[in-house]
């Protein structure tokens, strides 16, 4: 299946699960106004205008007076794609509702505030690219076992081991159900480093996870 043909009405990403990024935050969600960790899944949506495809560029980002962003960062996740409506699945049934598996590039402004929605920083045009295909369930045994890079103009940037997220997929995809149906051809982005990759205009990113491919794209606005 093409890129162009993967998401479907929603594109849901999880933040907050990396286990390293939640203990660098413990002094902070103990403090107020929440004075505890999050309890749930931290959720966020990016919506259809942010939504692109392998080998495309990807807007660089403009403020309110029309003037370029100084920076903007990446990060990569896991793309879990449904494959049949999923409501209120268990997590030890939640993989079988997979129809397949594939790459999710989240380009946005650096995040300041976890307490807020972040729609300025995460709502950005062309910011979301998903691909370049999509790998069927039955080729992936493992999810929670893949690891996911990126490279910047052929750079080693970030590496994340899907073992080091706080929830699973199987739990993520449950608890997910739980809010909200989910129909077939649907994405969940379940997961990104803590840190996010600083980026420059005209950088060439690769966001990859072995087994499941490579999704590449350029920052505009030379």
């Amino acid at each position: 299946m093409t890129a162009t043909l993967l998401v479907n009405s929603k594109l849901v990403c999880v933040a907050l699960n990396d286990k390293a990024q939640l203990k660098a935050l413990d002094a902070t969600f103990n403090q107020a106004p929440y004075n505890k960790p999050p309890t749930q899944p931290v959720l966020y949506y990016k919506p259809r205008n942010t939504w692109s495809v392998d080998t495309a560029e990807v807007e660089w980002a403009k403020d309110f007076d029309g003037k370029d962003v100084p920076t903007m960062v990446v990060g990569a996740s896991l793309g879990v794609v449904i494959g049949k409506e999923t409501c209120r699945v268990k997590p030890e049934e939640a993989l079988s509702f997979v129809g397949g598996y594939t790459v999710v590039a989240d380009y946005s402004l650096p995040e300041e505030n976890y307490y807020r929605p972040d729609i300025k920083g995460k709502c950005l045009d062309t910011s979301a690219p998903v691909g370049p295909s999509l790998v069927a369930a039955d080729k992936i045994a493992q999810p929670d076992a893949l690891s996911v890079t990126i490279k910047v103009n052929g750079e080693l940037k970030s590496t994340f081991d899907l073992s080091q997220m706080q929830r699973s997929v199987a739990e993520l995809i449950s608890i997910i159900s739980n809010i909200m149906t989910l129909q077939a051809g649907e994405v969940i982005a379940v997961g990104f480093a803590g840190e996010r990759v600083a980026l420059a205009k005209g950088d060439k990113v690769e966001a990859a996870i072995a087994g499941i491919g490579t999704l590449n794209n350029t920052l505009g606005g030379i």
